[in-house]
């Protein structure tokens, strides 16, 4: 365990046990997972949420793969339910919101899973999680049928946003620590 260092503005250094933070990065790195599992999938249909037949099994790179022309987000967003389905709905069909939501997926995925760019990350993969959230899991609206307010979205936002205010002076696992020490990254600080 490191001694913290106090000055004027806030708190910095290593505080607690170091499997402590081994487990924060490796939390990180599984919600990072999660996030570019999602891209990986409706990229190439690898059968989870996408490809998946009837009977159970996977056709890889089927009709709904991205890259073979699918909508990856149509039936999410045509599924929606609560307040604001209707806004969520009349996004369903328009492709633009197939680019801007695979590429936040494989860059919140990547940045959690590298440790690098996370301050990007948090407010990304935060917005994603909370429009999911918004479209579906809105309390007595829907998808949100284990908990009248709380799930697995909301979870990893709170997840997200600690575990990167927590690591912004020191990571246990990731390129965090190398990162920061980049001239590019000293200058501009909200590529931490």
């Amino acid at each position: 365990m490191a001694a913290m260092e106090h000055n004027d503005e806030h708190a910095t250094g290593q505080v607690g046990s170091r499997t402590g933070w081994i487990f924060l990065s490796l939390t990180r790195i599984a919600i990072g997972w999660i996030f570019l599992w999602a891209f990986l999938d409706k990229l190439f249909g690898l059968g989870f949420s996408t490809c998946r037949q009837d009977d159970g099994s996977i056709q890889v790179m089927c009709e709904r793969a991205w890259l073979e022309g699918g909508a990856v987000t149509e039936g999410y967003l045509a599924s929606s339910s609560g307040p604001f389905a209707d806004f969520f709905i009349g996004l369903a069909d328009q492709r633009w919101t197939d680019w801007g939501f695979m590429i936040g997926l494989a860059g919140v995925g990547l940045a959690l899973i590298l440790g690098i760019g996370t301050r990007i990350a948090a407010v990304a993969g935060s917005l994603l999680l909370a429009m999911m959230y918004v479209s579906h899991a809105w309390p007595n609206a829907g998808g949100n049928a284990n908990n009248p307010f709380m799930d697995d979205h909301i979870l990893q936002i709170l997840a997200i946003i600690a575990i990167v205010l927590l690591e912004r002076t020191w990571q246990a696992v990731g390129l965090g620590n190398w990162w920061r020490k980049l001239s590019i990254v000293q200058k501009n600080r909200w590529l931490v």
